[in-house]
C-alpha cells in the first residue's frame, strides 16, 4: 500500500513538473502572444487604414501646394528658369519628394532625382505659370489668375523704395497722433503703404494686403497688378475710424516707375478694346479696381485688362513649365487603397499562428536541451565526479552558461588535483627529515648512539631543513591569500646582487663552479631588499646546484629603457621543453626521484615567481638540454604599488 502511494506521489510530481516545464510555458506564452498580436494588428489595421491614408493624402497635398507656391514665386520674380536647381533641391530635401521641371516639350529644366525623362508620369502634377495660377493648388489666387508677386515693370528702384518708406513712416506717425494705429506694409513691387489697425481688422499681412486705387492724375500705381482683397470687417459696431486721407492726407503719389508702367498698361488695354471695336478706356480709369476688374463695364473690358497685364508681364516672368512631383524612385502613383477580404485575413492569421507556434516549439526544444545537459553535469559534479562537463553546442546566453560551468568544473578538478599533490608532496618532504631526527633520537635513547657534537649538528641541520620547508609553505600560503606584501625602499641593485653572490660563493667554490657578477653602477630601484635577495638567492642556488664541476654561473643586472633586467645564466644540465611550463609549479623538481642530495624542496621557484610579481615585475626562463638555463627577471625602475 505504501509503495502504491509513493508511485502516485511520483506520478503527481511528474505531472506537476510537466505543467511547469520551460518548454510548456514557452509554448503557451508563444500562443498567447501570437493570438494577441494578430488580433491587435488586425483591429488596428482596420481602424487606422483610412486615417493613415487620409493623413498621407493631406500631407502629400500640402507638400504639393508648398512646392507649387515656391516655384510659382520663383517664376514670378525671375525672367528665366536658370538657377532654379538650388530651389528644387531644397524643396526636395524638405518634402522628401522628387521634383522635376520641364518645358512643355519635356525638355528638362531642373530635376532633384536625375534626368530620366522616361520615368516621369504622362501627366504633369501642375503647370507653373505665374500668369495663369492653378486655383486648385493655390485657392487664394486672384480672379485674374496672375500671381501678385509678378510685378515686372512696376518694381521700384532703391531710391523710390527709400522715399516711399520714409513717407509711410511720416504718415503712420500722423495717424498715431490722431489716435489711429496702423502698420507699414511693403507691397510686392516695393511700395510701402500704411494700413490702419482697428478693433475688428487685424494687422495686414502678406496675404491680407489692401489694394491701392489709381491716382486721380490718370496714372496707375501697382494697384493695377492683381492684389488680394481687403479683409472682411467684423459684425460688431465700432466707432467710425477716421479715414487716413481725411486725417493725414492721401497716400504718396505714384512714382515715375509706376506711372510709366501704368501708361504702358493703358496703351495695351486701349489696343485690345480697339481690336474689339470698342472705344478707349477713360483717362481717369477710376472704374478699375485693384484686382483688375471694372465696376461699370462688362466682361469684355476686364478680359482686355487681364490680357494687357499678361502681355506686359510676359517678358518679366519665367515661361510656363510642367511640374512633376513623384516619389523619390520616380513612381508618381498615390497610396495603395486596396483592401483584403475577411477570409484572407483569417487564413493569414491562422498561418502566422501556426508558424509562430512551430518556431516557438523548435526554439524551446533547442533551449531546453542544453539546460538539461548542464543540469545533468551539475548533478554528477555534486556526486563527486570532478570530470563532469556539459557537452553542448548551444550559443548565446545558454552557451555562455555551459562554458562557464565547464570552466568552473575544470578549475575545481585542477584545484582538487593540486590539493592532493600538495598533501602528498608535503608529506614526502617532511617524512625524510623527521625520520632522520626520530631515528637518531631513538638510537640515542636506546644507548646505541652517543649525542656527541657531530650528531647534534646533524640533528640541528635536519631541524633547519624542516624550518626552511615550513617557512616556504607559509610564504606560499600568504601568496595564495594575497597577503604576501613587500616593503619598498630605495635599493642599490649592484650592491644587492653582490651580496647574493657573496652568500653563495662558498657553495659554488665547493662544487667547483665559477660564480661571477656584472651590474651597472647607477642601477637603482624601489624594492624590498630582503624579498629581492630571497628571490635572486633561490635562482642562484638552483643554478649552482644544477651546474656540474667546471661550469659557470653568471649574474648580470642592467637598466634597459624603463625597467631593470636581471639574468641568472648557468652552463648546467638544462631543462627539457616538456618540463619548462612547470618550472614555477609547487614541488616541481627536475630530478623526479626527489633525492635530497640532488635538489631542494621544489618550492623556491614558486616563491620566487610570487615575490617578483609582488614587485610588479615578471620572470621568464629559457633552457637547452646540455647547454644551460637562463632565468630573466624584469623589474620596473619605479614601483608605485602601496605596501
Amino acid at each position: 500500500m505504501r509503495r502504491r502511494n509513493d508511485s502516485d506521489g511520483l506520478s503527481d510530481g511528474r505531472r506537476k513538473l510537466g505543467r511547469h516545464s520551460l518548454l510548456t510555458r514557452l509554448l503557451a506564452l508563444a500562443a498567447v502572444v501570437a493570438c494577441a498580436s494578430i488580433g491587435a494588428t488586425a483591429w488596428l489595421a482596420a481602424q487606422s487604414t483610412s486615417g493613415a491614408i487620409n493623413r498621407e493624402l493631406r500631407t502629400s497635398l500640402a507638400h504639393d501646394a508648398t512646392i507649387y507656391d515656391s516655384l510659382l514665386g520663383y517664376a514670378a520674380t525671375h525672367a528665366r528658369w536658370r538657377g532654379v536647381q538650388d530651389t528644387v533641391d531644397r524643396l526636395a530635401d524638405e518634402t522628401g519628394r522628387r521634383i522635376t521641371l520641364t518645358t512643355p516639350a519635356r525638355v528638362p529644366i531642373a530635376d532633384s532625382g536625375g534626368h530620366d525623362r522616361d520615368a516621369l508620369p504622362r501627366t504633369p502634377s501642375a503647370v507653373v505659370d505665374p500668369l495663369a495660377v492653378d486655383t486648385v493648388l493655390k485657392p487664394d489666387a486672384t480672379a485674374s489668375g496672375i500671381d501678385p508677386r509678378a510685378v515686372g515693370p512696376y518694381r521700384l528702384t532703391a531710391g523710390e523704395r527709400r522715399k516711399l518708406r520714409e513717407a509711410a513712416r511720416s504718415r503712420l506717425a500722423c495717424l498715431r497722433r490722431h489716435g489711429v494705429d496702423g502698420t507699414i506694409v511693403e507691397r510686392p513691387n516695393g511700395r510701402s503703404t500704411v494700413e490702419p489697425v482697428t478693433a475688428t481688422s487685424p494687422p495686414p499681412t502678406a496675404e491680407t494686403r489692401a489694394p491701392e486705387r489709381p491716382s486721380r492724375d490718370g496714372t496707375r500705381s501697382p494697384a493695377s497688378i492683381a492684389q488680394l482683397p481687403r479683409p472682411a470687417t467684423g459684425s460688431r459696431t465700432e466707432p467710425p475710424t477716421p479715414s487716413p486721407k481725411s486725417v493725414c492726407g492721401p497716400e504718396a503719389a505714384a512714382t515715375r516707375t509706376e506711372r510709366t508702367a501704368n501708361e504702358a498698361l493703358l496703351t495695351l488695354v486701349d489696343a485690345c478694346l480697339e481690336r474689339q471695336g470698342r472705344g478707349p478706356l477713360p483717362v481717369d480709369a477710376s472704374d478699375i479696381t485693384s484686382a483688375g476688374e471694372l465696376t461699370t463695364t462688362g466682361s469684355h473690358t476686364k478680359r482686355c485688362v487681364d490680357s494687357a497685364r499678361r502681355e506686359q508681364l510676359a517678358s518679366h516672368v519665367s515661361p510656363a513649365a510642367q511640374l512633376f512631383i513623384t516619389a523619390p524612385n520616380g513612381d508618381g502613383a498615390g497610396p495603395d487603397l486596396s483592401t483584403v477580404g475577411v477570409d484572407s485575413i483569417v487564413w493569414t492569421a491562422a498561418t502566422v499562428l501556426a508558424v509562430t507556434i512551430g518556431v516557438a516549439a523548435l526554439a524551446a526544444s533547442r533551449l531546453v536541451r542544453p539546460i538539461r545537459a548542464i543540469t545533468a553535469a551539475a548533478k554528477r559534479m555534486g556526486d563527486g565526479d570532478r570530470s563532469a562537463r556539459a557537452e553542448t553546442s548551444a550559443r548565446g546566453e545558454i552557451g555562455e552558461l555551459a562554458t562557464a560551468f565547464n570552466s568552473m568544473s575544470e578549475r575545481i578538478e585542477r584545484s582538487e588535483r593540486q590539493r592532493r599533490t600538495l598533501v602528498s608532496d608535503v608529506a614526502h618532504e617532511l617524512r625524510t627529515p623527521l625520520g632522520n631526527v626520530r631515528g637518531w633520537l631513538e638510537a640515542a635513547q636506546d644507548g646505541v648512539a652517543d649525542l656527541d657534537p657531530q650528531l647534534v649538528a646533524s640533528l640541528h641541520e635536519e631541524t633547519l631543513l624542516l624550518q626552511h620547508l615550513i617557512d616556504d609553505l607559509q610564504d606560499l600560503a600568504l601568496a595564495d591569500a594575497g597577503k604576501l606584501h613587500v616593503h619598498l625602499e630605495p635599493v642599490d641593485l649592484r650592491a644587492l646582487v653582490e651580496q647574493v653572490v657573496a652568500a653563495h660563493r662558498a657553495a659554488a667554490d665547493n662544487g667547483g663552479v665559477e660564480l661571477s657578477v656584472h651590474a651597472d653602477d647607477d642601477a637603482e630601484l624601489s624594492a624590498d631588499p630582503t624579498r629581492l635577495r630571497q628571490s635572486l638567492g633561490n635562482l642562484v642556488s638552483n643554478a649552482v646546484r644544477h651546474t656540474p664541476r667546471g661550469g659557470r654561473v653568471e649574474l648580470r643586472a642592467q637598466a634597459i629603457d624603463d625597467e631593470l633586467r636581471i639574468d641568472v645564466t648557468d652552463t648546467g644540465t638544462g631543462i627539457d621543453a616538456e618540463s619548462l611550463p612547470h618550472v614555477f609549479d609547487r614541488f616541481w623538481r627536475a630530478e623526479k626521484s626527489r633525492s635530497r642530495s640532488s635538489g631542494g624542496s621544489g618550492l623556491g621557484l614558486a616563491i620566487t615567481h610570487h615575490l617578483i610579481t609582488a614587485h610588479g615585475g615578471r620572470i621568464a626562463v629559457r633552457s637547452t638540454v646540455g647547454v644551460g638555463t637562463v632565468f630573466t627577471v624584469h623589474l620596473p625602475i619605479r614601483h608605485t604599488a602601496e605596501d
